[in-house]
């Protein structure tokens, strides 16, 4: 196998060999600040996940070298995410008890699921099923996690025991201890989350007044999240407030990540094939759009393909070393672009970063308290809430406001898993209704050229003899019959009618149902004595056609335009 094929499916082999001194600067910068922001980011989004706090950092640092050496883009940083992790705990939350062995087990088998689903799709270059989740849904769905995700969290922030997977049982456990609330860790909570808020827009501005360059203000502004964690566990330490009931995070191992093994239990596999399922989608849809969105800045190119494979590949790595399902995210990958990431290489240095903090750093983090981290989770996962989404889709399109409006009140009520696959099943109705209903348009020529519009909105010549139907959609099981109807209502206003020609200019493909539909158009246009013609028929089609029957049986001709097919009718009249 020569090198060239082989870095289809290792493009580590394809910029590894031009990797220079100037990349490594600007990989290397970019992973002390990456590294910096993923460290609480990890330690937060383990707690959000139900897991132990180093399963966040284990699950940043084997995955993030397995997508540096399959995966395609530059600047995307995998390794635990928001709604990923959210929907871990759902679906482990179901099978075993947080804090259990089992519960850890049974991550990493979600883990190992995902990465085989995600590795699959990939080598049978089946990316395109994510294309079958519309891009309203998928906002709807990230909003209605974002609120749970925050919801979620206000246990941590109140110092309260608190439980569920749906807003309406997060709410009601709340409610219900309410009368528990430690006022010391709800002083530290509020504390860190506004912090945090004014981290986001104020530090960077302070940062620039008192004189720092704009390259060291913006790595100024990115340690907030650290400053928090510093300054809120030097003060559990130095006042003992674990004593006094604030919940920390404890003893962390400190170790690199340990070699773990998912479980290949028959019933545990079942029961969380759907959950990987879905996890895989929602994982795939976020990391590739954040993904080609960096990409495009730079001209780069993404490969979906690739990207399944680098994904899974970093799954089944969680899954080997303690940690739990991974995708792409969105903050850490702007921040990687932004610091000046040239090469997924700046993934690996990140990588040994963590590594180094895995071994060195997690004594430090005994007194951190799960406020904290809470609080770090609310005011990431809040940007992630974006209801203008509804105002857009009811302005644009009345059936993806009913898709996002289902989406966010499912996920909302029933859970993440509900939300998800209704927003699936809402993505494949609304396409199959508005396909099933194609616009379809009664044309004439605009005089004096050989453009041909729709009657309705242009000043246009028409031939009481001819009627010219022009079909905008493809021709399939769904809207074939539609396509019958339409055309039976046309005609039957047309007294003088003779000839019949459906344009086909958008007409990409048609199946065997429709097929069938035009048969029987042509029979019963036939025996009330019209002719029925096509113009502008594409060649896929008409290859397809030529395959059939159809052709010999039309009654009419198959024109290369319509001006030419209007102009041979009127000669004929």
């Amino acid at each position: 196998m020569t090198l060239r094929p082989l870095a289809q499916y290792l493009p580590i082999l394809d910029w590894g060999r031009r990797y220079d001194r100037g990349q490594f600067t600007g990989d290397l910068v970019a992973a002390v600040i990456v590294t910096i922001m993923l460290i609480p980011q990890s330690l937060a989004y383990a707690l959000l996940a139900g897991m132990p706090p180093e399963a966040g950092i284990y699950a940043s640092i084997a995955p993030i070298v397995l997508y540096a050496i399959f995966g395609t883009s530059r600047a995307l940083a995998v390794g635990p995410v928001a709604v990923v992790s959210l929907m871990t705990a759902a679906a482990v939350g179901n099978i075993a008890e947080a804090g259990t062995a089992g519960y850890v087990t049974a991550a990493l088998t979600l883990a190992f699921l995902s990465g085989a689903m995600l590795l699959a799709l990939g080598l049978f270059r089946l990316g395109f099923l994510a294309n079958f989740l519309s891009h309203p849904v998928i906002a709807g769905f990230i909003t209605a996690s974002g609120i749970l995700i925050a919801a979620s969290q206000l246990r941590h922030i109140l110092g309260v025991e608190g439980e569920g997977h749906t807003l309406v049982e997060i709410l009601a456990s709340l409610w219900a201890h309410l009368g528990e609330v430690n006022p010391i860790t709800l002083l530290l909570g509020v504390t860190a989350t506004a912090f945090l808020f004014w981290v986001r827009g104020g530090l960077k501005p302070l940062l620039l007044r008192i004189g720092l360059g704009s390259r060291m203000a913006d790595i100024g502004a990115k340690t907030g999240p650290v400053l928090a964690i510093v300054g809120t566990t030097l003060a559990v330490w130095a006042f003992d407030l674990g004593s006094r009931g604030v919940a920390i995070v404890g003893d962390v191992p400190q170790s690199l990540p340990p070699l773990t093994l998912p479980s290949f239990s028959p019933d545990l596999l079942s029961q969380l094939f759907i959950p990987a399922l879905l996890i895989s989608i929602i994982g795939f849809v976020e990391s590739i759009s954040v993904a080609q969105t960096l990409a495009a800045k730079k001209r780069q190119r993404i490969d979906p393909d690739q990207e399944l494979i680098g994904l899974g590949s970093a799954n089944l790595g969680a899954a080997f070393t303690g940690g739990f399902p991974v995708t792409g995210g969105f903050s850490r990958s702007v921040v990687n672009f932004d610091a000046g990431a040239e090469t997924p290489a700046a993934g690996a240095f990140t990588a040994v970063g963590l590594a180094l903090a895995a071994l060195f750093l997690t004594p430090l983090i005994y007194f951190l308290p799960k406020a904290t981290l809470a609080a770090t989770i609310i005011v990431a996962v809040l940007s992630l809430v974006d209801f203008s989404i509804l105002k857009r889709a009811w302005a644009f399109s009345h059936a993806d406001f009913a898709a996002v409006s289902v989406t966010i009140l499912l996920t909302l009520v029933f859970g993440v898993e509900a939300g998800v696959s209704a927003g699936v099943i809402t993505s494949i109705l609304v396409h199959l209704y508005k396909t099933s209903r194609p616009h379809m348009a009664v044309v004439g020529r605009v005089p004096g050229t050989e453009h041909f519009r729709n009657v309705l909105r242009h000043e246009v010549e028409t031939q009481p003899h001819v009627l010219s139907l022009r079909v905008d959609e493809s021709l399939y099981f769904p809207n074939a019959r539609f396509l019958e109807d339409q055309l039976a209502r046309h005609a039957a206003e047309k007294p003088e009618l003779t000839d019949v020609v459906l344009m086909f200019p958008a007409v990409n493909e048609i199946d065997l149902s429709a097929l069938e539909s035009l048969e029987a158009i042509n029979t019963r246009l036939r025996d009330a004595d019209i002719r029925l013609h096509l113009s502008e028929v594409k060649g896929p089609v008409m290859d397809r056609l030529k395959r059939s029957h159809f052709l010999g049986d039309l009654t009419g001709e198959v024109f290369l335009s319509q001006h030419e097919a209007v102009c041979a009718l009127a000669e004929r009249r």
